[in-house]
């Protein structure tokens, strides 16, 4: 969301009260309108105010809100033409919006305070993903925004036990990663027998595990698609022509993987 610079009272009202840029149009807001949003403002705080742009400074408005956890969150209220009749519309960086609670006789602090409801609701779900973040090695996205709520984990040797301790309860024990038994053929990665039926897997469609760990003690079992797709991930990955070399995600003894192989 992209946002001006800091507005103050001053700058606002002297909007107001300038040349609009529509000068002449008849769909100018009355001036009743901007003494209203000015009170209403007042109410909110002329400290949390970020901006104000459109209709004379007031037709959109972005405050700045902190949560209980000191998080820095930003709203941006556009007021439309009709407005109060009409609630505000809002857009600000969280994974949902709430369901606004509007009247006719609403103003600009009940929305705020509606977002601070909102944003208490979410707190945990935050605090989770935190985390996740400091705990597990996360590949995507790099830099998460408030409003993200995916996460792409590389999965090494310490996965469980780090997963383990984000839920804060124990886990079952992982599966045996020795495939001496000629059952053991799911992928490390996947963890399933065989791909999925699909033309753009090409040769690979359907097929089994067709790639393990050198290494006697791992001797984990993959699909080279899957761990082909797992090294792309990975920022320690070198390529040499058609062949991606990194580790193994179980023991991480090197592994090496062509990339051509459709």
């Amino acid at each position: 969301m992209a946002l001006h610079a800091t507005s103050s009272r001053d700058s606002v009202r002297a909007d107001a009260e300038g040349e609009p840029e529509w000068a002449g149009d008849a769909s100018r807001r009355p001036a009743a309108f901007y003494s209203a949003v000015f009170a209403q403002i007042e109410e909110v705080g002329w400290e949390r105010l970020v901006s104000g742009k459109g209709d004379g400074g007031v037709s959109c408005l972005v405050f700045r809100i902190l949560d209980d956890q000191g998080r820095n969150h930003l709203l941006e209220i556009t007021l439309p033409m009709n407005y109060p009749s009409s609630p505000p519309c809002l857009v600000a960086d969280v994974p949902y919006l709430p369901e606004l609670q509007w009247s006719k006789g609403s103003r600009l602090k009940d929305v705020v305070c509606q977002f601070q409801e909102h944003l208490k609701i979410l707190q945990d779900y935050w605090s989770i993903m935190d985390d996740i973040d400091k705990v597990l090695w996360v590949v995507d996205p790099t830099k998460p925004t408030f409003a993200m709520s995916h996460r792409r984990i590389a999965l090494d040797k310490k996965f469980h036990e780090n997963l383990s301790t984000v839920l804060d309860f124990a886990l079952p024990p992982p599966p045996s990663v020795n495939i001496e038994d000629d059952e053991q053929v799911d992928c490390g990665i996947c963890y399933a027998k065989h791909l999925p039926i699909d033309d753009e897997l090409g040769t690979h469609s359907g097929g089994t595990t067709d790639y393990t760990c050198e290494n006697p003690s791992c001797s984990r079992a993959f699909h080279s698609v899957c761990l082909r797709d797992w090294l792309r991930a990975i920022t320690t990955t070198r390529q040499s022509f058609d062949v991606l070399f990194g580790n193994c995600p179980y023991c991480s003894d090197p592994v090496a993987v062509k990339i051509t192989d459709r």
